[in-house]
């Protein structure tokens, strides 16, 4: 497994998933992935270890910030629909 690129790609997916409304969820999970399999091998090699934690605080923001967006979109379309 090459870290670097894993760590990197897990940082990048993250900050993807917080400025992309539809597929940021994907994004955001699979950043957290990415993340958790850097952070495991923390021994192996610990100079990426910091840019993974980056990517998974970033990863886990995007999923927030998408789940809250989807969730207001499902809220918000009810109530209009129950008091039109």
């Amino acid at each position: 497994m090459n870290i670097k690129g894993t760590a990197l790609a897990s940082l990048i997916l993250g900050i993807l998933s917080i400025l992309f409304p539809v597929i940021g969820l994907i994004l955001g999970v699979m950043g957290v992935i990415y993340g958790k399999k850097v952070v495991k091998n923390f021994e192996a090699d610990y100079q990426y270890a910091g840019i993974a934690k980056g990517g998974l605080i970033c990863s886990t923001i995007g999923i927030s910030l998408q789940l809250l967006i989807t969730l207001s979109i499902i809220f918000g379309t009810l109530l209009f629909w129950n008091y039109t």
